[in-house]
């Protein structure tokens, strides 16, 4: 009995053994995803001189605002018509006055595309102009209109 028992004593110790000298792995799985966004760096201006004494077409002159878009992402670039839209037509308000002036706002096909990564700095080219007829009676004064864009990748 005595032999019987050292014996099974033995064949533990050794399937112990054997399973501590097993091997096995295992897998780990690492996955990301990449944000397509878009973001705008610097704001844009257009600054206007309209002297009625000279008339004529008067084009803004424009800082363009510039941004960026994660590589691959297509955007698209829109905006609101500026504070003082009456329909689709783009006014500036006289700060004190009832008055506006309408004004061209285009901007070219830089509005769609598709980013380059966020170290690639684009801008978005803006044109505008007023017409003479716009602005020959115009009372003197300051007059301005606040466009909002939006970029959606």
């Amino acid at each position: 009995m005595r032999r019987i028992l050292v014996a099974a004593m033995v064949l533990g110790m050794l399937a112990m053994a054997g399973s501590a000298w097993a091997a096995d792995t295992a897998t780990v799985t690492v996955n990301a995803v990449v944000t397509g966004t878009c973001q705008f760096l610097t704001d844009g201006s257009i600054d206007f001189t309209l002297d009625p004494s000279i008339g004529g077409e008067v084009t803004g002159a424009v800082t363009q605002p510039t941004f960026w878009c994660t590589k691959g992402a297509s955007y698209t670039i829109t905006d609101d018509n500026g504070e003082y839209e009456s329909g689709t037509t783009y006014q500036m308000k006289h700060e004190t006055l009832d008055e506006y002036i309408p004004y061209t706002f285009d901007y070219t096909a830089t509005a769609t595309g598709t980013g380059a990564g966020r170290s690639t700095t684009l801008s978005l080219v803006i044109a505008s102009t007023v017409a003479d007829a716009d602005y020959a009676n115009a009372s003197s004064g300051n007059y301005s209109d606040t466009v909002t864009l939006t970029i959606n990748p």
